[in-house]
This record gives structure tokens, C-alpha cells and sequence, in this order.
């Protein structure tokens, strides 16, 4: 077998040769030593050094001079990495790279630090997209600042025949109650408008709305609550209410649609995202993923939990889909809803509202139907379950499925409010948490008061939660949180918010260790969602997906974290960012 080498490599080779006959030529002939003798020693030279060059492997892409974490087994650091064909070849130091391989393109990273590809373990992924759309709620201090907001977007965006905006959250304002729609009756009389709560499990709508979606002082939709005040409706709806208005509503086009993911994709890669997993997709939305990649326009790694739908469960019937940039083999279900909207279904009454302990957004009956169904063709169950009602009922569905010992990786969205006598089922049974560092730092200003001094020690126990299983999953829930995976990252390691509140830490002994952050949003990510053979850690075999940061994540001092830059981000040995 022969190694065609590169012209200049060849020209190099024959230069010396050229320049080693002129010495040997004068040596051999001070020397008496015959004409023939000197060509034999030419032409073994000439095969010596072909031969030294030809033992060298063609790369695509060399990395040197580079702290490379590979989040091996071991957590072993390397200085140089050999890529080709979208795979690693090697990772070593930088000499042993240098003489294993050659490429057409080397990058000195001059001691700049090299992480897998991060991954965001819980997103949603095309709502942000199309949130990029729509009005942006996020920050307002006050329910007057939401409706100033609403109407400078209708004004700039006259051509919408439906409003949709998605981000306050009553907790940031100084009356830390929900509004109603009385002002935003007055304001937009004509036009269906719906304003979600930063969850998404609460929502304000306009008269208008509600006359569209046929809603009235006799709608009871199972799973939700339309509030009412005085026998009227105050245009507030919680969880499987705010849905199903919404699903009345008209739909976004398929242009807006197929937009959503590309410029998605864009806010993720500048982040160092390489791979999202999208909590709850249907099928038309799973086509439009097929065809942007088909195209080339979306290169991110998508693992789809599939909504439980009619039409999605019969799609699990056909069995798992896994390419190299999607996989379905999931299944996402509600048990409850949210704690700031007090949604979350608890065990005992929420502190700050006697009475009321939540909403159940799925019956036992439905759960147990769909667990089956993923048992029968090979899916994983992923079900969001905040309140600890929600974790117990889910934990014990799970467990009447499940043997002690399999690898099924069924998880537990969030997993915000567990009962201790509860937690252990995790480890028994080999169920998967899987959280969002920054919720806890989001939500530590408001918690205690819905659960009260005592119970709120339960929540958000990280720490607790990975020793179950030695291992965790991370994300964001964004757009509930920002895209940022960096403050993933410190939020799971100090416990606070982005201002250092508390100097000490929330509830710092459930924070995450430097090395378990980055696993959680890394390997074990990838593991959550058994694409572990593949991505999550930079070793040989696997695919380079990879971000390039300016800072040591592992060795910066805290205050420092978020001050780190994503340099480069490379997807299957891609420049994508």
C-alpha cells in the first residue's frame, strides 16, 4: 500500500537529497571511493527518509499546544488532538501527535482549553426558536411593563392576527401576585393575545383569546384551572388550560416554523453547544428537523423526546429512529406543574396558599399506559415531576416496570422537591435524575415560601440526587432559563445567582463538584440520552464535538467562571462557531 505525500513534502525530500550528493559526492571522490558505491548510498537515503515520511497518518485536523479535558474514565488531559473525517484519531501530547500524523490544517491553541462539546441534558430547544418570534417577557418588573411591552411589539409587528408572549414572572414584581387581564382587555380588545409565565405553565389571555378557544365560566379542563374571581374570568390558566387555549390558536406557518431551528441553532452554538435534548416535540416539527438537516442548514445533535400524543405513541410502535444528528427513543410526559405558579403537585399544602396542594396534569392511568408502551418497543420515559406528590407517584410507576437492575435510564424531569423517604427509589431502580443547576439559583428567592423552612431542605438536593446513581444529568430548561451552559455550570458549583447571591451558597452542600458539573453537561448528558458511545468525551473513535474556551473552567476562581469566553465550538470536526 502507498502513501501519496503532499508536493511540498516530496520537494522537501529531494532538497536534501540534492544537497547530501554535492557532500558525499566530494567525500567519496577525496576518498577513492567508487561512483557505484555512491548511488547505492543515495538511493537508501532517498528510501530512508520516504519511508520516515510515509509511517506518518493523514488528519484532517491537528489541535497542539492545548489543555484538552477529554472526560474519560479517568478525567486524563491531553495537549494535542488528531481529527479526521469528523472522528479522533488520537489524543496525546504534542510530540507524540507530531509524529503519528500530518494535516492540511493545524491549530496552535496556545495553551487555550478544550472541552467536549457541551450539552444541554433538558431544553427546548424549537420553542426558543420560535420565542425569538415573539415577545420577549423576560426581566419585567411589573405587569404595567409587560403591557408596555406587548403594545411596542404590536406596533412593530402590525401584520400579526394572534399575540403570543412568553417570560414574566410575578415573583420579580413588587406585588408578587398574578394580574388578570383587566387592562389587557382594554389595550388589545381585538386581537387574541397570550402572555405565558416564564415556565410556560401559567399564562394571562385576553378576552378575545378566550372567546376563541370558546373558553367560559363553565370550562373545566382536566389537568389545568382557569381561575375565575367573583363567578368571571380573571384570564389566567395554569398547565394542561394554558395548552389547550393554545392549541386553538392559530399555528405558526411553516416558514416561521423552519426559521425557528436555524436561528436557534446560532444562539446554541455561540453558547458551546454542540448537542440539545428537546423536551417534547411532535411529528410535524420532527419533519422539519429531517429536512433543514437533509439541506445542511442544522448541524445540531437533537435527541427528541417525542410529546405523548396519539400520533407520537403510534410512532413509537414503529421503534427507535438514530441517526448522527437525531435519535428518537423517548418519550416526555407531565406529572404536574411548575412551583412559582404553584402547579407542583405536593404532599402537603403550599405554605403560602392553605388548600391548595397543586395539579395533577396526568392520571396514574395514562402514565402506566405510556410506560408500557415504551417498555414494549425499547424508549426511555422522561417525565417532569417538580412537587414531591409528582416525584413519589412517577417513582412507583416506574418501579412496577422496571427490574432492580437494568438500563433502561427512565428519568425524572427536574426532580426539584423530593420527600427523603422517596429518594432512595432513584438508586434502586436505576432512575435518572435529571435537573437544572440554574433553577435552583432562580428560584431560591421565592421557594421557601411555597414551601416553608422545613420542606424547602428537600429541594433542589443535587448533590443527593447524583450519589443515587453516580451520575446526573444538567441542563437549562431554557427558555424558561438562558441558553448559557456556563451558568449552568456555576450554578451547580457555588449555588448562586449571577449578582454572588448568597455569599455563602443556597443550600451549598447539595452543589456539584468542578468535575461532576462538567460530567453532568458533558458524558453523562450524552449518557442520558445513550448517545455515551459516541459524543460526550473527546477519546478515540469518537466524533469531535468540541468548544475551545479562553479559561480553565476547572481552575478559575469562582467570581471568574462567567467572565470565561467561548472561543471555537467544532461539531464533527467542523468549524461551527
Amino acid at each position: 500500500m502507498f502513501i501519496i505525500l503532499p508536493h511540498t513534502k516530496i520537494k522537501r525530500i529531494f532538497i536534501t537529497l540534492q544537497e547530501n550528493c554535492e557532500i558525499l559526492s566530494s567525500f567519496f571522490c577525496r576518498n577513492v571511493i567508487t561512483i557505484d558505491f555512491m548511488r547505492f548510498t543515495l538511493i537508501f537515503i532517498g528510501i530512508f527518509l520516504l519511508t520516515t515520511s510515509c509511517m506518518k497518518k493523514e488528519a484532517d485536523l491537528l489541535i497542539l499546544n492545548a489543555r484538552i479535558y477529554t472526560l474519560d474514565s479517568s478525567f486524563s488531559t491531553a495537549e494535542a488532538m488528531a481529527v479526521r473525517d469528523g472522528i479522533i484519531l488520537e489524543t496525546g501530547t504534542n510530540q507524540e501527535i507530531r509524529d503519528q500524523y500530518t494535516a492540511g490544517q493545524v491549530l496552535d491553541l496556545t495553551g487555550k482549553v478544550v472541552f467536549p462539546g457541551l450539552i444541554d441534558g433538558h431544553c427546548h430547544f424549537y420553542g426558543y426558536g420560535l420565542s425569538l418570534q415573539k415577545i420577549d417577557l423576560r426581566g419585567t418588573q411589573s405587569f404595567e411593563d409587560v403591557l408596555e411591552r406587548t403594545l411596542a411589539f404590536h406596533r412593530e409587528h402590525p401584520e400579526h392576527t394572534c399575540l403570543e408572549g412568553r417570560g414574566w414572572d410575578q415573583n420579580d414584581w413588587m406585588e408578587a401576585k398574578f394580574p388578570d387581564n383587566t387592562e389587557l382587555n382594554k389595550l388589545l380588545p381585538d386581537i387574541p393575545v397570550v402572555l405565558r409565565r416564564i415556565d410556560g405553565h401559567a399564562a394571562v389571555a385576553n378576552q378575545a383569546a378566550l372567546d376563541v378557544a370558546g373558553f367560559n365560566e363553565m370550562t373545566n379542563i382536566a389537568g389545568g384551572a382557569i381561575e375565575k374571581q367573583n363567578g368571571k374570568l380573571t384570564g389566567i390558566l395554569l398547565d394542561n388550560a394554558v395548552d389547550s387555549l393554545l392549541a386553538r390558536l392559530p399555528k405558526p406557518s411553516p416558514e416561521e416554523k423552519a426559521q425557528a431551528f436555524p436561528e436557534a441553532q446560532e444562539k446554541c452554538f455561540a453558547k458551546g453547544l454542540t448537542m440539545v435534548c428537546d423536551a417534547g416535540l411532535d411529528g410535524s416539527e420532527i419533519a422539519i428537523i429531517e429536512r433543514l438537516q437533509q439541506e445542511g442548514k442544522l448541524k445540531m445533535r437533537i435527541y427528541a423526546m417525542l410529546s405523548n400524543t396519539a400520533e407520537n405513541r403510534d410512532r413509537m410502535t414503529k421503534g427507535i429512529q438514530s441517526g448522527d444528528r437525531l435519535v428518537i427513543r423517548s418519550v416526555k410526559l407531565y406529572a404536574d406543574g411548575a412551583l412559582g405558579s404553584r402547579g407542583a403537585w405536593l404532599k402537603e399544602d403550599y405554605t403560602d396558599m392553605p388548600g391548595h396542594k397543586g395539579l395533577k396534569v396526568t392520571s396514574e392511568e395514562q402514565a402506566r399506559e405510556v410506560c408500557q408502551l415504551a417498555l414494549d418497543h425499547g424508549f426511555q420515559v422522561n417525565t417532569h415531576a417538580i412537587g414531591d406528590a409528582a416525584v413519589e407517584m412517577m417513582l412507583k410507576i416506574y418501579r412496577s416496570f422496571l427490574n432492580v437492575k437494568n438500563d433502561a435510564r427512565w428519568r425524572i424531569e427536574h426532580a426539584q422537591v423530593v420527600d427523603p423517604k422517596d429518594i432512595n427509589l432513584f438508586g434502586d431502580y436505576q432512575i435518572i435524575p435529571s435537573i437544572q443547576a440554574t433553577h435552583a439559583t432562580s428560584d431560591m428567592y421565592w421557594a421557601g415560601k411555597r414551601l416553608g423552612p422545613e420542606r424547602v431542605k428537600q429541594a433542589y438536593a443535587y448533590q443527593k440526587l447524583l450519589r443515587q446513581n453516580g451520575w446526573i444529568i444538567n441542563g437549562t430548561d431554557f427558555p424558561i432559563e438562558e441558553i448559557d451552559p456556563l451558568l449552568t455550570f456555576y450554578a451547580a458549583t457555588t449555588r448562586k445567582d449571577v449578582k454572588g447571591f448568597p455569599e455563602g451558597g443556597f443550600q451549598i452542600e447539595n452543589a456539584l463538584s468542578r468535575e461532576d458539573a462538567i460530567r453532568s453537561m458533558t458524558i453523562w448528558a450524552a449518557k442520558g440520552a445513550f448517545w455515551e458511545d459516541q459524543i460526550g468525551s473527546l477519546e478515540k473513535g469518537k466524533k469531535a464535538d468540541f468548544v475551545v474556551l479562553n479559561q480553565d473552567l476547572l481552575q478559575v476562581p469562582d467570581k471568574e467562571i462567567l467572565s470565561t469566553q467561548v472561543e471555537a465550538v467544532y461539531l464533527n470536526g467542523e468549524k461551527v462557531f
